[in-house]
């Protein structure tokens, strides 16, 4: 008798953070709820790396019933603004993440940050030093000589008055810090004696001019972590170095055996042909090189929304990327391929021409115009038909034409007969050129029995061509973006260049093309596929007398052969 084989069980696979979760939940660890948190610093528009980690980090509260906050570490007035708090706010939103009412600031922790900065400074875990930057930089020592500071031993007291002094305003920009007294000898140059505090005489986009010392980074996340319940603190792998820092200002402020946060570091999001800096991204911007945060050419959010992304697009692109321990860099492909897969089976259907050739259809009617059905979309019957124009003279693509083409060339040319996509067999019989010998007109004749692009005898032809009736077409801005960088690593540069040098200079080409008269009801953000060309959506500059449309992504990895 033959043993019967069971199918293997389809187990879920957990990610090493997940698997950390659900073994805190089954232990009870944080009273059966998870907290996590996304903490920008609103110095910057977010990019896709950002959109990885938001994704992360709600997917797993939900996924647990757990709670999701939004908090702004608002710490540096120096770069700072209002516009980044907002077009953070937008952005999460659009991905889909609901923080409900847990918006929170690092700034709304500043008197509490304050007062612990006293704790410490009493429990002579905290000093005043007086040393410049330059100074605290050239004293930290190397990994093999200790770091030192002259003030390292100054009196509880004489610290903590002049650390009120600093709040009070009594002294200038770089002249004092408030640093932890731990380590100067640590292998960890983050253990010797980090700064907690610096004097900044900045208007604070919250807080106005009440502070003029503000807390550092390291200072504020574990402890506003603490403040808010976080139980799984999510970072990227460059906060690994920082994680015993983390750990040691919570042990100053939490009872052994209480509740604290735990750090999570994964590996940040790298792409290839795309600089993910804030800081770089901010000198495309500054220097003109992109049109501002926005630029569909930009890897940021809503440089991507702009282009035609959609959050699905990039929920499926974080989701193949996965979670991981280790730096590597992902291709731009797979971020294509996710926007092409969604946009297939969304995206309305519809005939553009970008690089216009007229047809003239000689035995064709003048004056007629008929109306021929068109499929909205192949995947989802349930988008339906429009009826598309048609009439004696047509556009075509320029590169669907050759003179004399070569035999596996299946488009069209003189004496040859191509299908016109939902209309008609045409054949070209002749053509018309300027004086300098450039082709402006095609003359052809049309098989009126072949309606709907079939031939009552039954013969074949292998081309298939897209088209828009000149009459009723619109006519439209093309902006045909492409990858900022002509390299896979725009870091890749001789001595004395920079990534700038390996900008793209075809990035974006803009002409004029002819749609579909359909397209007249589109509206800003409407997402298309023009058949054989590629996805495109309407651009928000998009007027009531211009169309505008932002090449989203071509139909094909055109990238691949180069």
């Amino acid at each position: 008798m033959n043993k019967q084989i069971n199918p293997p069980e389809n187990k879920e696979v957990y990610h090493f953070i997940e698997e950390i979760i659900r073994e805190d939940l089954k232990s009870n660890k944080y009273n059966k709820e998870i907290h996590t948190r996304f903490p920008p610093e609103p110095n910057g528009y977010l990019h896709i790396g950002h959109a990885k980690a938001i994704l992360l980090s709600y997917g797993l509260a939900e996924k647990y019933n757990g709670k999701f906050n939004l908090r702004f570490d608002d710490t540096n007035p120096d770069a700072e603004e209002t516009e980044y708090v907002e077009g953070i706010i937008n952005d999460v939103k659009w991905l889909g993440a609901n923080w409900e009412n847990r918006e929170f600031f690092a700034s709304n922790y500043f008197e509490q940050l304050y007062e612990w900065a006293e704790m410490l400074i009493n429990k002579g875990k905290a000093y005043v030093c007086e040393q410049t930057p330059e100074q605290v930089s050239e004293n930290r020592g190397t990994p093999q000589v200790p770091g030192k500071s002259p003030f390292r031993d100054r009196p509880i007291q004489e610290s903590l008055n002049l650390f009120r002094k600093m709040r009070a305003g009594e002294f200038t920009e770089n002249t004092m810090t408030l640093r932890a007294k731990i380590d100067m000898a640590s292998p960890n140059m983050h253990m010797r004696d980090p700064i907690m505090y610096r004097i900044k005489h900045k208007h604070h986009h919250r807080t106005g001019d009440k502070w003029c010392i503000y807390p550092t980074y390291d200072w504020t996340h574990g402890q506003s972590d603490f403040i808010e319940g976080i139980t799984h603190s999510l970072c990227t792998l460059e906060f690994e170095n920082h994680r015993p820092l983390y750990n040691w200002y919570l042990d100053q402020l939490v009872e052994q055996g209480a509740y604290r946060p735990r750090q999570i570091e994964f590996a940040r999001l790298n792409i290839n042909y795309t600089v993910m800096s804030k800081r770089k991204l901010l000198r495309l911007v500054k220097e003109k090189y992109v049109n501002g945060w926005d630029d569909p050419r930009m890897p940021t959010i809503t440089g991507l929304r702009r282009r035609g992304y959609t959050p699905q697009s990039i929920k499926t692109f974080a989701e193949k990327v996965g979670i991981a321990k280790r730096e590597n860099v992902i291709d731009l492909s797979l971020l294509e391929y996710a926007i092409r897969d969604d946009l297939n089976k969304t995206a309305q259907r519809v005939m553009a021409v970008i690089d216009p050739l007229k047809v003239i259809i000689t035995n064709y009617p003048k004056d007629k115009t008929e109306f021929l059905e068109a499929i909205n979309n192949p995947e989802d019957e349930t988008m339906g038909t429009r009826q598309v124009p048609f009439s004696k003279e047509l556009f075509i693509e320029k590169d669907d034409f050759i003179e004399n083409p070569p035999k596996k060339f299946f488009r069209l040319g003189i004496g040859r007969e191509v299908r016109l996509r939902y209309a008609y067999f045409i054949t070209c019989n002749d053509i018309v050129k300027d004086e300098n010998g450039n082709i402006t007109e095609i003359h052809c004749t049309y098989d009126p029995q072949s309606r709907g692009g079939k031939s009552p005898d039954g013969r074949k032809v292998k081309g298939t061509l897209h088209w828009v009736d000149a009459k009723n077409a619109i006519q439209t801005e093309v902006r045909l973006y492409d990858r900022l960088f002509i390299k896979e690593n725009p870091e890749d540069v001789a001595e004395n260049e920079d990534f700038i040098n390996n900008l793209n200079p075809d990035s974006l080409i803009t002409t004029k093309g002819f749609i579909e008269p359909f397209i007249k009801y589109a509206k800003i953000q409407d997402k298309f596929q023009f058949e054989r060309l590629g996805y495109f959506c309407v651009d928000n500059d998009t007027t009531e007398n211009n169309i505008i449309f932002n090449r989203t992504v071509t139909l094909k990895d055109s990238w691949a052969k180069k």
